[in-house]
């Protein structure tokens, strides 16, 4: 499957349309359920993430072109072009990608499970045992607690779906619309019992069709509605802003639809009576499969108790950090360098839980972006603030669809004796960062972790991240300043080590890279190497075709949106675009300059987006001792030379996988054996 945006209207040889591209990331995650290479049940995990995905998307990014709509159009053609283009673009190329999805489903996932003894089967294919255990369980377990929905087809907007729920729905008599939810309280697969090593599963979905036709003598299809479920405060400038989230969050269940996605074999009459009652249009609908709301696949059992996913890679020991009793102690005698999930995220929380028993920390300090429900490291930052320490938690209460539980840790916090400090008004804070304070002998002493990734011990297993922890005095005493920044204290953060977005970060970058054209011009090599998840702000792309230009080498490793179009002649012939995905979502950023020779490398919590680099406050760290640079470095020749889970991204991001004759390099294992083998 190939979408040739290159002819498309939208189609801009310079940038490549950010949503489009985000479509084509997702086509990558389609790769993976395709690829054999991984194990069945890594295929159905990212069923459960090309699914869970593409909700998102319609829920936030469909939301934001549709209300782009309703603006001025002066002040639109600021923001997007043409967004009844975008929004045709998108619904063909997410129509193609539903039809692929389930064509894998359908013709290689469900074919390949009965090849491991297990039949995935829809009610038509139940025996007369099954259907008697389907009947039963229908009588047990869901008939008298089913949300049931029925009303003429004539009154619109008198029934409503709730979001991202998934219902069946059918046609009474030509007249009455009928929406019966699924419940998510109970198992969306149910597995039948089996007495050999054959094992049927099928999907609830299944039981409440078999049962629901047989007693009303009709079909039911699949439906689901996306709805807005962007808060729309971004750009707000007045007011309590954790109030209005508070306020805001209840709309994610009633906003307007983005998506209705229903079951293709639905009849015509069925379609109408769903545009009339539940207020969608032809725009909204996509046609998909029987099923949906996939994103329940990453629960999907395995009754042969067979090794069907990968084999898992535990978290490796820090080769230095165990060797120290402290972790104040092992920073003291270097700075420390963590990736995760390749090594354990331990630390990170050791620090913490140290920092919370010792007496001679009296100040903590904290930024936190997406927490866990449930968490040792929130549980030491809470013990530091009850134990009478000067604890101060930053927490954005606007990172997406986590804000509820980002108020609730807030509040934990609060009544533990922390100072609590919520999200500004109009911008975000994404950075990952703590800074401590330890009076010895009356003296003070100063540590800080800069990173790449959330302080989430769950995300911490899944995503690959960088952290640093160090306790050289001009970036504690810089980082400390950004704090005071968000404590109202200072306006700017002076910053000569660090880089702090909104303040230097894309000055600073922008010097880097314009010192690599100067080499390149003077006949010397230039050299620029990033890692980030996106690369969509126009302006650094643009000074990255001017290095191209010049002759400057310049590769890049962008997991997700990539706006930059390389291998255009006269503009970016000297650029090489590869993405990589795998078991874990790369998630670190890595920014490496030649310098003539004397290479710098950074890591930090900023994408090249203009969100990153202009509208949220962004930490970035230099790497300077050696031993630490060697690693990183390491780590990205490793992920350059990737031809096993690479993809090249060209012009028209067809995803076609990096091939060469060299040995197979498959980076994120061989990182794994590389920290495996320090």
């Amino acid at each position: 499957m190939l979408i040739l945006l290159f002819m498309s209207k939208l189609y801009n040889s310079k940038y490549y349309h950010r949503d489009l591209s985000w479509l084509r990331f997702n086509h990558r995650v389609l790769q993976e359920i395709k690829d054999k290479q991984n194990p069945l049940y890594e295929r159905i995990k990212f069923l459960a993430i090309f699914s869970s995905n593409l909700d998102e998307f319609f829920k936030v990014r469909v939301s934001d072109i549709r209300q782009i709509k309703d603006i001025k159009k002066p002040l639109r053609k600021k923001l997007i072009t043409k967004p009844n283009k975008v929004l045709a673009e998108i619904k063909k190329q997410v129509d193609i990608q539903q039809q692929e999805f389930g064509a894998i489903f359908l013709n290689e996932i469900i074919p390949d499970l009965k090849t491991e003894g297990i039949h995935l089967i829809n009610y038509k294919d139940f025996t007369l045992k099954q259907k008697q255990f389907a009947e039963d369980y229908y009588n047990a377990n869901l008939k008298n607690s089913l949300s049931i929905q029925t009303e003429k087809t004539a009154t619109k907007n008198s029934i409503f779906a709730e979001n991202e729920a998934s219902y069946l729905v059918t046609l009474k008599n030509n007249e009455e619309i009928e929406l019966v939810e699924i419940p998510e309280n109970k198992p969306r697969f149910i597995v039948f019992p089996s007495t050999n090593q054959t094992y049927f599963v099928t999907f609830i979905d299944d039981v409440l069709k078999y049962n629901l036709n047989k007693e009303n003598n009709t079909n039911y299809y699949a439906l689901k509605i996306s709805r807005d479920a962007e808060l729309y405060i971004e750009d707000e400038f007045s007011g309590n802003l954790m109030q209005k989230i508070i306020d805001a969050l209840p709309k994610r269940k009633t906003g307007q639809a983005t998506r209705a996605l229903i079951d293709a074999s639905a009849p015509t009459a069925l379609l109408n009576a769903i545009k009339s009652t539940l207020n969608v249009y032809n725009t909204d609908i996509i046609l998909g499969g029987i099923y949906h709301n996939f994103k329940d696949f990453f629960s999907f059992p395995n009754p042969t108790k067979k090794q069907l996913s990968n084999t898992k890679l535990e978290p490796l020991p820090h080769p230095l950090l165990t060797k120290h009793n402290s972790v104040f102690n092992a920073i003291d005698t270097k700075d420390q360098l963590i990736h995760y999930p390749y090594q354990s995220f331990e630390p990170v929380i050791k620090l913490l839980e140290e920092a919370a028993s010792s007496k001679e920390v009296k100040t903590i300090k904290i930024t936190l972006y997406r927490l866990a429900k449930t968490s040792r490291l929130n549980t030491a930052i809470a013990n530091a603030a009850k134990a009478g320490k000067n604890v101060v938690v930053f927490i954005e209460a606007k990172a997406r669809f986590d804000e509820d539980n980002n108020l609730k840790w807030g509040k934990i916090f609060k009544n533990h004796g922390a100072k609590v400090i919520y999200s500004y008004p109009g911008i975000k804070v994404h950075s990952k960062i703590i800074y401590i304070e330890k009076e010895v002998s009356g003296k003070l002493k100063t540590y800080c972790y800069i990173g790449t990734g959330n302080f989430n011990e769950k995300t911490a297993t899944l995503y690959t991240d960088f952290g640093l922890m160090t306790a050289d005095t001009k970036i504690c005493k810089e980082l400390n300043r950004v704090f005071l920044v968000l404590e109202g204290v200072l306006i700017v953060p002076k910053a000569k080590k660090l880089l702090v977005s909104p303040f230097t970060s894309r000055h600073v970058f922008s010097r880097m890279v314009e010192k690599e054209i100067e080499l390149a011009q003077a006949g010397k090599q230039g050299l620029i190497i990033l890692k980030m998840n996106s690369l969509e702000d126009k302006k650094m792309i643009q000074l990255l075709y001017k290095a191209s230009n010049a002759g400057v080498q310049i590769r890049l490793l962008i997991r997700g949106i990539c706006c930059l179009v390389p291998g255009i002649k006269g503009q970016s012939t000297n650029i090489t675009v590869t993405s990589i995905l795998d078991r874990y979502l790369e998630h670190g950023r890595v920014y490496l300059f030649g310098n003539g020779g004397n290479e710098k490398l950074f890591i930090g919590s900023a994408d090249w987006m203009k969100r990153n680099l202009s509208h949220r406050i962004e930490v970035i760290t230099p790497v300077e001792d050696k031993d630490n640079f060697k690693i990183v470095k390491d780590i990205l020749q490793i992920q350059l030379s990737d031809n096993v889970k690479a993809r090249v991204i060209d012009a028209k991001q067809q995803n076609k996988y990096v091939t060469n004759n060299k040995s197979t390099t498959h980076s994120q294992l061989k990182t794994y054996n590389y920290f495996k083998n320090m």
